[in-house]
Parts: C-alpha cells; sequence; structure tokens
C-alpha cells in the first residue's frame, strides 16, 4: 500500500521533536512493504540542519514554503492508499489538513496524526470552529503520540470515528550505548527546545536542582535557551544532531526528561527522549506524569520526581554504580517492550483492520 504522509519534517530534528518518531515508525512500515511518501516544506531552517541524508526506505519530497506548492504535493494524495496528515507542519496546517480530505481518493484511509494532542485538545475546546475540529467528521482515524485514555476519550468526545495512541519507541539501530564523549560531561544534562509551555517546568526541575547543587555540573541542550539566564554551573550546548544523542545521553551521571505542561497533565505521554536516553543505557530521571509505569518501572528503571528538590535530592545521592544498574534496566527494558519495530507492528494491524472493513462494506 501506498502511504502519502504530510509532516514537519523527516530529515531534520531541528525546532522538530518529531522527527526520530517519525523516522522510527514509517522505518518499519517501510519494512513490512508499505511504499511512503513522506512531503515536508522547506521552513524554518531544518533543510539547513539536516541530521540524515534521504532515507532509502521512503521518497522524500521537499516543496516551498509557499501556497502554490503546498497545492502542488496535495495533489499527490489522490495516488496514495492510506493519506496522513500530522500537525505541526508549521506552515499551511488548515490547507493541508482539509487537502488531504479534499485530494484523498474514494476508499483511501485518511489519517490525522496528532504528535501534541494535549496542546491541540485544548486549542479544540477554546475554538469550537478549530480546523481539526471541523475536519473529524471526515477523517477515518485520529493516531496520536500518546496521551492515553484521556486522549482518546476527549477526540471521541469531540466526534473521532477512532483515536488510537502509537507511543514513541526505541529504534535500537539509531540510539543505543556509546562510549562518554568529553564534550557532554555533567552530572545532569536535559535536551530539550526552549517552549512556552516547558519553560516554568524546566525552570523547577532543571534549573532549582542547578541551584540547590552548585558544586554539581549541569548540561542544557536544544534550541533557544542561549537568552535564558542560568546559574553559573549551567553550561548551553545548544542544537544538538541526531547522531549525537547516543554520546549526549551516554555520558552524563544521568539525563533529565521534563514534560510540556500539557503532557504532563493529561500524562501517558513519554517524550521521544525517554526512549533515546533508555536506549543509551542512560539513568534517566523524569518528573512525575500519571502513567510512567506502563513504560519504565519507577526506582528500578528510572527515578521519579516530583519537583526540582526531588531532582537534587536523586542526584545527590547517585552513585555511579546505582546510575548504571538504571540504565542497564532501563536499555532492558525498552528493547523488549518499546521498540519502533513494536510500533509499527501495531500500525500496521490498524492498518489492515481498516482495509478488510473498507473492502466488506464496498
Amino acid at each position: 500500500m501506498k502511504i502519502a504522509f504530510y509532516g514537519s519534517s523527516l530529515l531534520s530534528s531541528y525546532w522538530n521533536g518529531a522527527a526520530t518518531y517519525y523516522r522510527g515508525i514509517l522505518r518499519d512500515l517501510a519494512s513490512r512493504g508499505y511504499a511512503i511518501t513522506f512531503y515536508e516544506p522547506d521552513a524554518f531552517d531544518r533543510q539547513q540542519h539536516r541530521d540524515i541524508d534521504p532515507p532509502a526506505w521512503a521518497r522524500s519530497v521537499v516543496y516551498p514554503a509557499t501556497i502554490d506548492a503546498a497545492r502542488a504535493v496535495l495533489a499527490e494524495a489522490a495516488d496514495a492508499d492510506i493519506v496522513v496528515k500530522a500537525n505541526g507542519v508549521g506552515v499551511f496546517d488548515t490547507e493541508l489538513l482539509d487537502g488531504i480530505i479534499a485530494q484523498a481518493r474514494p476508499g483511501a484511509l485518511r489519517i490525522f496524526w496528532d504528535v501534541d494532542a494535549a496542546a491541540t485538545l485544548d486549542e479544540m475546546r477554546a475554538d469550537p470552529g478549530h480546523v481539526v475540529r471541523r475536519a473529524l467528521p471526515d477523517i477515518d482515524l485520529v493516531l496520536t503520540y500518546g496521551g492515553g485514555p484521556p486522549v482518546v476519550d476527549a477526540y471521541r468526545g469531540f466526534g473521532a470515528a477512532a483515536c488510537v495512541p502509537i507511543y514513541n519507541a526505541l529504534d535500537p539501530t539509531t540510539h543505543h550505548p556509546v562510549p562518554a564523549d568529553a564534550r557532554f560531561a555533567a552530572d545532569l544534562a536535559f535536551l530539550g527546545n526552549r517552549l512556552p509551555d516547558r519553560e516554568a517546568r524546566v525552570e523547577e526541575f532543571f534549573l532549582r536542582a542547578a541551584t540547590a547543587l552548585p558544586e554539581r555540573r549541569f548540561l542544557i541542550g536544544g534550541n533557544g535557551w542561549e537568552s535564558k539566564a542560568m546559574p553559573a554551573n549551567v553550561r548551553h550546548r545548544g542544537h544538538v544532531y541526531t547522531a549525537e544523542h547516543n554520546a549526549f545521553n551516554a555520558t552524563p551521571l544521568a539525563v533529565l526528561n521534563v514534560a510540556r505542561d500539557s503532557m504532563a497533565h493529561v500524562g501517558f505521554s513519554p517524550a521521544t527522549r525517554v526512549f533515546e536516553a533508555a536506549g543509551a543505557a542512560a539513568c534517566l530521571i523524569t518528573d512525575a506524569w500519571e502513567g510512567i509505569e506502563q513504560f519504565l518501572k519507577p526506582d528500578r528503571e528510572v527515578l521519579v520526581a516530583r519537583d526540582g528538590q526531588d531532582v537534587a535530592d536523586h542526584l545527590a545521592a547517585l552513585t555511579p554504580e546505582r546510575a548504571h544498574e538504571i540504565g542497564a534496566a532501563a536499555l532492558a527494558r525498552v528493547l523488549a517492550d518499546h521498540t519502533y519495530a513494536l510500533r509499527g507492528a501495531q500500525v500496521d494491524a490498524i492498518f489492515q483492520q481498516h482495509r478488510a472493513q473498507a473492502e466488506v462494506a464496498a
């Protein structure tokens, strides 16, 4: 089957945290025989900060960030059996969602893939005319980056025909243990872009811990933090390319995950970084959110913190031996239960089920 996928970027993780999620799932689907074309706009300097070359397992189409170019690539949706619009493309999101509905051929499976479901649902509640809310009657399936039962129930309440969370996972061919790299030496490291609904939580869980432990070394990576005032023991790294993620995760004593406000509120939303860190056998400290035990076991495979003081306490008590034990246990868990091969199998089963239902209906 042919998939036409309209998303933010497959080639670049620059201001695009969903890149490894797209790569992991689509690469696995390609191995199952799907012919995938990924359409992404040349926007936000992503093409100047590519992490990968166009892959052999997908046809990559980069189009100018103009409405005419968007309409041109939307015309190709008519050739696909499955047409996907992901949220957060950043340019022409409304036109792209309307376009896949209008351009998809009769019988094609039309999917809205929401990689920021909690935030999208908040927008929909505040705006009865929201483009996603308006489009749901013409969408066959909503897939989400996470969110668990609260997100499924909310989407069904807005009229979605079906909603299924497809969680982040690990691709062990790209994220795995590597030797330490002095560039990323620290006691605690955090990787994430500076976003409005994340900044206050970074201040609480990361910067407060750094202030409480002035003798320890802290490292922050990601876009946007260069203008943020930070304690003297915090070093800013800037954008960290995907190829550097393993060393970034494997080198520090521990790494920190901080959820965005919306994801922390809903729960059941492990970030890509959680599985990347576990894949590198890192000792992960995460902020507390509902459902964490579904993915990693607290105190054995991950350390959970309710606030910045908890982070500081975990770090103060952490020995290299204990960090190694937690990282090794996390790696074993994600390899067993949370790989993109498993997620790909889940998506494939969903696609096959919908295809069978469509054939019966026809």
